[in-house]
This record gives C-alpha cells, structure tokens and sequence, in this order.
C-alpha cells in the first residue's frame, strides 16, 4: 500500500514488524510514529489510505448492491428493520480525538457488519453511531424476523468484546411490517436502497426505549418469533409519530423450548380436521412397530399444511401406551452445525441446565447414558462440549474415525432404548439437517428395520428423500383441505360464536385448504367484529396472510429470480384461473423464457397447471406495476366483450325492456350487460350498457373495469 501511496520508503518497516491487510486497518498515528514514520504528511497521507483500505473491507460485506434492472424495482414485500445506536457516542466524540474516535467507530462499523451479515442482514446505511439493517431484503427469508432478533443478541455480545480502549455499548431496536423497498434514492457510489412505511421509524424508536446492551422488538415481530425467545413485557408504551401506543418486548436470550412448532403456535394448537386418514395410517405402524417391526414414515408438505400437527396428534393417540420418546428438530439456524438435533436432545434428555457446572453436567450425562462404556460415555460428553478430564479415558483418534465411533455409540443408545421398549422417534424439518445428521439418519434408517421403532421424518416438498425404495419405509405426502373440511376448521377456530355461511365460504375460497391460512384469516375476521371489512381488504392487500407463509412464498420466488418472479406476479394479476394464451399476451416474454418460468412455478408448487390454483394477491407488488399488466390484459377481453355485448343490445335490448322491463333486465344482467360503474363505485346515469363479466377466469375484474376507461376503449352508451 506504501508503494501505492508513493511512499515506498516504508515498506521494509512494515515487513519487519509482521504488519500485513489484516493488522493495517487497525493501525493509529502513534503506531506509525513508533514504525519510524516522523514526517506528519507521510503519516496523513498513509492514514487516508488505511481508511480507504478499510471502507473496502466494510463494503462487499455490508453494503450489499441488489442486482440492477428488474431486480432492482422497488417493490412491497414484509421487511423487518434493524436499528443499532452506539450509547454514548456523544461524549466520546468530546474526550477523544478525532482520529482516534474516527477509528473507533470504523471497528464498530465493521462489527456490526460482520455480525448481521452472519445473519444474513443487509446494512442499507450508516449513521455516524446508528446503523440500519434490513432483514428479508434484497434475498426474502422466511425466517427474517427470527434471524434479526439472533442477530440483535448476538451483536449486543460481538460489540461489548471489541478491545477498544473504553468498553462499548449498543442499543437496538427491531421492528416488523409492510414497506416499499428497493428504490434508488442516491446515485453512484454512495447508492442507497430507501424503504418506504412505517417499520423504519418504528425500529428507531424502539431503539430509543431500549436500555444499554437491550434489545427491544415490536408486537409484530413478537408475534413472528413466538416463544423462541425469552422476553420482558414493556407494556403499552406512548411513541412519537404512532398514533396508538405501542406494545413493545425486551428481548433476553434464546428460550429452552424444545420444539420450533410449539414455541410458534403454542402448546394448545386448534384440533386436527381432515386428517383422518393420515392419523389411521400413523397408528398402524405404530403398532406394527410395536411388534419388531421397525417402521419410517416419511411426511411430506408445504409449509403450514399441518405436518407437526400430525405428529402431535400421534403422539396424543399413544400417549397411554408404555414407550419412549426421542424428538429431533432441525433448524434453518444450524444447517451447519454437526449434529445439532442430535446434541439438542441428549441435553434435554439429560437435563442440562445453562447454569449447571460442567461437573454437575457430566453427572446428568453419565446418569442417562449408564450402563454405557467409558468410551462411549467419553465420546458423548465431547459431543456435548463438556470437558472430560479425569472422568473418562482420554481418546487418541482421528476426526473420521471419532465420527464413527460416535455414530456408534448414539446407535447402541437406541438399540438399548429398544430392547427395553417401544421407541417412537421423531425427526423434524429434515430440509434443514445438517450433513452430519444426515448421515446419522442414513444409518438410523438402514438398521431400524428390526427394532420396535417407528420414526416419522417430517420435511418440505423441496427436500428429496433418498429412502423411499427401502420395504419399511413409507412416504405419506400431506394434500390441501377440501371445503367441506375447511368449513369445519372454520368453526373448530369460531367455537361457540358463529359466522355466516357467505363468510365462511369466503374464508375457504380465499384459503386454497392451507390449514394454518385457514386459521390465521379466520381469526384476523372474529378479531375485527367486522368479517366482510377484514375480507375486503384482504382482497387488496396481504395484511391478513400469515406472515410465516408471506415470508416463505416470498423466499421461494426470489429462489427462483426475477424473469420467474415477474411472471408469477402477472399470473396473480390475472387472477386465480387464466389461460396460457392470456399469460402469454400479458407476460410479453418470449416462449422459452415464458415456458421456462411456468415450468420452474409448477416444480416449486406455487402454479398449478388445473384445478384451484393459488390465491391471486397484490402482495409481491407495487400498484404501479400491477396496472401496467391489468392494462395489457384487459384490451383484448375488453373489446371481445363489449362487441358481443353491443350486437345483444342492438338486436333485442330497448324491444325487450319495452316488452317487459323486469324481465328483461333480470336477462341482461345475467348475461353481464347493465349500469356500469365509475371508479368511485357509484352507478352512471343514463340507459344501460355493457359491464365487464365478473366470473372466470379472471377474477379481479373490478380493476379490468377501470382500466378499461382509463384506455378509453368503452364506447359511449347506445341510445336505443
């Protein structure tokens, strides 16, 4: 960098004191005096270049660009927000130095970015001592606002830890909600994404309620994360700019909830409807299990299709019945952690507490696993981290071969379990193992088919099962709910009170069978005491969809990119039935691409090629862009019908009032020919004359009406 800087002359001193691209960064002006550098320019000029060196560093990390052109379109999506203040700032900024607090700052800078990023957080900008952090942006995550809240902890640590001279500290605020977010508000190198709504200024505020080392979360993002987490109640708290108080949480740390399903739905989730069939089949091999002969189930779905729903009824169903229970849940937080299900549950087996001595902790551990061989007693406790000095024998083995004996041990585990009674195992969201568990799994399922287990394997349609082809294993893939099961979810959700009929069938229509869609509507209905306010607006807008099922929609179409994700906008545009020919007239892609997008949609279980397909929502984007497809759509069907509705007119339309004016205008209005509208809802004055269809396939027609006056292809009503 000397050299660079047309001061070659130092670069011996900084070879001979070992100073390479990591230590630079950190250099002060008292370092490079003691290096020998006595000229006060060559010192400035070597510091600007440093600074230069480090903003290098932050950017590929932090101030990750999204990809130009489509992708870099504003749009509506759930975004939650990250605000991060640096406590006291104020008086460092009066104590020290310039340079020296420039450099401090730069070290919490780069902290900050480190940390989100482990995250995976997008730094949209820096505030001198305040950061603002986007999570669900520009990649969507379906678990965004739990990974921000991991975050938070984990950076309150990362940047208490820092070796500056004076120790510092954080505060941090999160918020969770609908935004507008993309737009280029600067330009060139300092570029910057803006988020428009109300979740940025909620995440600041929050962060100036919280404490020193605090990390403090909105109702929203509360409402997200569930019990995964151990928090304080803020209680209703007056905030500057929000119309009613807020409700805001101070979060602790990560709760010992054993299960992801229970610590997000609850211990007491709706009872199970539709489900039968799978539950009738789940016992039978239970009880062929019982018997010696060990059986898998594979239980496959979407996401909120009721796949932990499933295994907490069977194991409501046994609950009698004399057997043990092992649950192993995987985690979108651990993929890379080896055998995490794993250590999770031999700790809860164990009862491991965070408090607990690693003395007291071994006690438990040899108490669970005798009459288990000092060696096998020596691999567990590495497993679980604990030191095994004194206790068990000292192990001299190679990292492949400690695997295998591990994978031993935990396998004569579950042998030992077996011979003492059935074993029902239950392994959850294997789309997130971790390759090491994977392994296990492999081997678990190749040797259990002559042990009394039955172990039900739960993951996504996109997860492929590579034990299908074995005789004791079974794949049961979950299927939406029909209306007639929908209409009783529907009021298992209601309880006691009641909904009319209209309403509940607008749930279910609206609802695609996804149970927990299913539920969460029907709740957000009997919550508003308005049901048909709550149902017009979830026409409009995606504030009534589940959240975890908005965030994983959106995570699977950025998956797939922008041309696909843009093609399955148009299609929710078009409604939830549409054509081929329609699509392609809209869509304007070529037939490659057009073909190619519709293909990757099918595969990924968001477009179905007959039947009910999904609920078409404007959720995934913005007006502006919605009415540039309902323009394209609408000309052709607009004028299509019109014609056929003007020759009717003509023909029979003022005889057929004069003749009977009742009569006639039930007939018309069947036919979809009566007073139309204005944008503003109110019926035009004069004769009739032709209105837009409000049946197949396109659904959302009332826009199609607007559309069509905006293009000024609706010719004046005929006089007769």
């Amino acid at each position: 960098m000397a050299g660079g800087l047309g001061l070659g002359e130092y670069a011996d001193a900084f070879g001979s004191h070992d100073i390479d691209e990591k230590v630079l960064p950190s250099l002060t002006a008292d370092d490079l005096t003691a290096l020998g550098i006595t000229s006060i320019g060559h010192r400035r000029k070597l510091l600007s270049g440093i600074a230069a060196l480090a903003e290098d560093q932050i950017r590929p990390t932090t101030a990750r660009r999204p990809p130009p052109r489509s992708e870099s379109r504003a749009e509506r999506r759930q975004l939650t927000v990250m605000f991060v203040d640096l406590v006291g700032s104020t008086a460092l900024a009066t104590r020290l130095d310039p340079e020296d607090l420039r450099e401090i700052i730069g070290a919490y800078h780069r902290c900050v970015a480190d940390t989100v990023a482990h995250f995976g957080g997008f730094v949209a900008k820096y505030m001198g001592d305040g950061v603002l952090v986007y999570f669900g942006y520009p990649q969507a995550n379906e678990n965004a606002a739990e990974q921000a809240v991991r975050a938070g902890l984990a950076l309150v640590d990362a940047v208490r830890r820092l070796p500056e001279p004076e120790p510092l500290r954080v505060r941090i605020g999160i918020g969770t909600g609908q935004v507008v977010v993309g737009d280029l508000i600067t330009a060139g190198e300092g570029q910057e994404r803006g988020v428009v709504g109300e979740t940025p200024n909620l995440a600041a505020r929050l962060q100036a309620l919280a404490e020193p080392d605090a990390v403090v979360i909105g109702p929203q993002t509360r409402q997200l994360v569930g019990d995964l987490f151990e928090y304080r109640d803020l209680g209703a708290v007056e905030v500057k700019g929000f119309p009613e108080p807020i409700h805001p949480y101070q979060v602790f740390r990560e709760s010992a909830v054993e299960s992801r399903y229970e610590a997000l739905h609850g211990t007491t989730p709706t009872p199970l409807v539709g489900r039968e069939e799978e539950v009738d089949l789940l016992q039978r091999h239970w009880h062929r299990a019982k018997s010696g002969e060990g059986r898998v189930v594979l239980l496959s779905g979407e996401p909120g299709i009721g796949k932990s729903r499933l295994t907490v009824t069977l194991q409501e169903r046994i609950q009698n019945e004399p057997h043990t229970r092992l649950r192993y849940f995987c985690s979108p937080h651990h993929q890379d952690s080896a055998l995490h299900p794993t250590i999770a549950q031999l700790e809860r087996a164990a009862g491991l507490e965070r408090d607990d001595p690693p003395e007291r902790k071994l006690d438990k551990l040899a108490a669970l696993l005798a009459p288990a061989s000092p060696e096998d007693g020596a691999l567990l406790a590495e497993l679980l981290s604990l030191p095994t000095e004194g206790r068990f024998p000292l192990l001299q083995l190679t990292p492949q071969r400690k695997k295998e004996k591990t994978f031993d041990a935990l396998l004569r585990q579950l042998e030992d379990l077996a011979r003492q009674g059935p074993v029902l195992m239950l392994f959850e969201d294997v789309h997130w193992i971790d390759p090491s568990s994977r392994e296990l799994l492999d081997l678990i399922i190749e040797r259990m088919s002559s042990l009394p287990v039955l172990l039900v394997v739960t993951f996504r349609p996109e997860f492929q099962a590579p034990w299908t082809g074995q005789a004791h294993v079974r794949l049961l893939a979950l299927s939406r709910l029909d209306r007639r099961d929908g209409a009783a979810l529907v009021q298992r959700v209601v309880g006691n009170g009641e909904l009319p009929s209209d309403v509940v069938a607008e749930i279910i229509e609206r609802t695609d069978g996804v149970p927990l869609f299913v539920e969460e509507l029907t709740k957000a209905v009997l919550e508003s005491g308005n049901a048909r306010t709550v149902l017009s607006r979830a026409a409009a807008t995606a504030l009534n969809v589940p959240a975890t099922l908005h965030a994983s929609l959106m995570a699977r179409l950025d998956r797939l990119g922008s041309t696909v994700k843009e093609v399955a906008q148009v299609g929710a545009v078009l409604g939830r039935e549409f054509s081929y020919e329609l699509l392609a007239a809209v869509a304007q892609r070529n037939v490659a691409d057009l073909n190619g997008a519709l293909d990757q949609l099918v595969g990924a279980g968001l477009v179905f090629c007959r039947g009910t397909r999904p609920l078409a929502t404007y959720s995934s984007s913005m007006r502006s862009f919605r009415t540039q497809p309902m323009a394209r759509c609408c000309a052709p069907s607009v004028r299509s019908y019109i014609s056929v509705s003007q020759t009717c007119w003509r023909k029979s339309g003022p005889k057929s009032l004069k003749r009977n004016p009742s009569s006639s205008r039930t007939t018309f209005k069947k036919l979809g020919i009566g007073r139309a509208r204005s944008i503003t809802g109110k019926r035009r004055e004069g004769p009739p004359w032709p209105e837009l269809p409000l049946g197949k396939p396109c659904r959302p027609l009332p826009m199609l009406l607007i559309a069509a006056r905006d293009l000024a292809i609706c010719p004046a009503a005929p006089n007769g």
